[in-house]
């Protein structure tokens, strides 16, 4: 069976990968995991091997029928449900409680990562924690390691802690992608930022600070130097140079 191109598949087979994720999803036999595109199954093994129950959600109808008969004895007692169909419009009340905690582990397909990371950290039944395997070069801008933040970083910050656990060099694939990849975990995954902080109005925000990044921040929003001295931020700051501790102090003013 082949990699399909128009989905990004990258089948990875490093067992030492494999065993990374493992462990970063601090697994036990009390979890309920989401797994995206569990393609042939290998990481949906390790899941089934390591958490309570899986949640696999796979849109390649032959990559399904597949899984379907290699894991018929999981299937059959309920420690795995298979679901065919774009993670993106699946929602998970369809499958259990929203008062059930659940955790997201899945080798992702690149194209689509940013669409995946809103969709779980904005639902309104939030995971508890998130491990991805995703591009290297988009881990590194979402945990801001040149320093300067971004949209998506200030995205994923905003809810949770990101930390880069390991490097995955594109050799660990099949076939390879033309780029290295990085474990991502997302931890403390809550909405406390936006106890006080309207969440839509803060999005929309910096957003608005982004639109012309080569600005200072104060001609992007139109904000007095007041509101920029009370929320310590320098005035002639770019929207890149804001932590998200100032944004949030810029929201709460403005709201």
């Amino acid at each position: 069976m082949y990699a399909k191109k128009s989905l990004g598949q990258h089948f990875l087979t490093s067992a030492s990968a494999l065993a990374a994720i493992i462990e970063a999803g601090k697994l036990t036999h009390e979890d309920t995991v989401v797994e995206i595109g569990p393609g042939k199954g290998v990481l949906t093994r390790e899941l089934t091997t390591h958490a309570g129950k899986v949640i696999a959600i796979e849109k390649d109808e032959e990559l399904f029928a597949l899984l379907s008969d290699k894991f018929r004895e999981a299937l059959t007692s309920k420690h795995l449900v298979l679901v065919k169909g774009d993670i993106l419009k699946w929602k998970s009340s369809s499958v259990f409680s929203n008062k059930i905690p659940y955790k997201v582990i899945a080798n992702i397909p690149y194209y689509i990562t940013g669409a995946i990371i809103e969709k779980f950290l904005s639902a309104e039944h939030q995971p508890e924690h998130m491990v991805l395997l995703l591009q290297k070069e988009v881990a590194e801008r979402i945990v801001a390691r040149d320093g300067k933040e971004s949209i998506l970083s200030l995205s994923v910050k905003a809810y949770g802690t990101p930390h880069i656990l390991r490097t995955i060099p594109r050799g660990a694939f099949s076939p390879p992608p033309h780029v290295d990849s990085a474990i991502l975990s997302i931890s403390t995954i809550s909405r406390e930022n936006f106890r006080d902080t309207h969440e839509e109005k803060f999005f929309t925000l910096i957003k608005k600070g982004f639109s012309s990044k080569r600005k200072f921040l104060r001609s992007n929003i139109g904000v007095s130097e007041e509101i920029f001295i009370q929320c310590d931020i320098p005035l002639k700051a770019r929207a890149e140079d804001l932590t998200l501790k100032q944004w949030l102090c810029l929201a709460r003013v403005l709201q």
